[in-house]
């Protein structure tokens, strides 16, 4: 979608319905870029409505040299790096420092550490002009977790060059530096994303493993559901790893991951938690659930996790469970 030269002139001229209606265009894939910056939503919204508020204040300086939109994510980089001057950066938890060893489930939750957070599929597919941009390889959790490891700056100038396109001198005039720095940034910042990248992160054809995956999910749904860990560890790889934030331990393997499922389906363990009920839901592109449980006495299935997924071969090779303090921003009910 085009930008109506006038509608541009009386946003500048200062029309509070014309300036809103830009902005409103671009807000969607203003918070996808804020959430790469950031790696949370709940800080991605509160960057897209500092970008606002500080466009608006400057809009007498909006010169036209570039778009609208240009503009606008100009203004949104700035704000999440002077955001990033005061906030950590965000970890799940195998990227803690110092490392934990896995499996250390005796540990509490840890609401002092800044979590990767998951961004639900529903608010891409809402978010019309620009949508198109968001590829799976650009939102995945592990894209996200390995930006994590990028310097503010560096994290900026890949995300402006890899994954939005923009050419390296137009980085150069928004980051303040020369086309030099940031080519020495991106060359930094490519090799640190290599090694934390996994590394069959791109042998996927996208039809193919779409459907792949959603058979996973559902056999991994229903599996839940019979409260069957024998089923769950079929479809596990051998090395797959799960978490769940704010939880600071994980487990490693198949047989830790099945032995913490068999003390929570099990009613005579102590650990047990309920019987479950699952609804498929998407996020960061990538197969999730959301889980409920209903607890003994209980009369419904309380909100449980987000669970987002990553399927290689037919088999599930990390799992990442987040509370369900996320249920809202997904859609969800508290309770079923």
């Amino acid at each position: 979608m085009g930008e109506e030269p006038q509608a541009v002139a009386a946003a500048k001229a200062g029309d509070p319905a014309a300036f809103s209606e830009l902005c409103e265009r671009y807000r969607g894939e203003l918070r996808v870029h804020c959430y790469r910056m950031l790696g949370s939503l709940e800080d991605a919204e509160d960057q897209v409505q500092e970008t606002f508020l500080r466009a608006w204040r400057g809009r007498a300086g909006f010169a036209g040299r570039a778009t609208f939109r240009a503009w606008l994510y100009r203004i949104a980089t700035n704000a999440c790096l002077d955001a990033l001057e005061r906030l950590p950066r965000r970890v799940l938890p195998h990227h803690l420092e110092p490392a934990c060893e896995p499996g250390q489930a005796v540990a509490g939750p840890r609401t002092d550490i800044p979590w990767l957070q998951p961004f639900p599929d529903r608010l891409l597919e809402e978010d019309g002009p620009g949508a198109e941009v968001v590829d799976r390889e650009t939102i995945e959790l592990a894209f996200l977790a390995a930006l994590q490891h990028l310097p503010p700056r560096q994290r900026a100038a890949l995300i402006l060059r890899d994954v939005l396109d923009r050419p390296g001198g137009e980085i150069a005039v928004l980051l303040g530096t020369s086309l030099p720095s940031v080519n020495s940034a991106l060359q930094r910042a490519r090799a640190t994303m290599r090694r934390h990248l996994p590394a069959r992160r791109t042998d996927w054809r996208r039809g193919a493993a779409a459907a792949a995956e959603r058979e996973v999910l559902n056999r991994l749904m229903a599996a839940y559901e019979a409260a069957d860990a024998a089923a769950v560890a079929a479809l596990l790889a051998g090395d797959a790893r799960a978490s769940m934030p704010p939880y600071p331990f994980w487990f490693q393997g198949r047989e830790a991951i099945t032995a913490a499922l068999a003390d929570s389906f099990d009613p005579a363990s102590s650990g047990f938690q309920g019987r479950f009920r699952m609804l498929p839901v998407g996020a960061n592109r990538q197969p999730a659930v959301a889980s409920y449980v209903r607890g003994p006495g209980d009369a419904a299935h309380r909100a449980f996790a987000v669970t987002v997924l990553r399927v290689e071969d037919g088999l599930v090779v990390e799992i990442t469970s987040f509370g369900p303090e996320l249920f809202p921003a997904f859609g969800l009910a508290p309770a079923l």
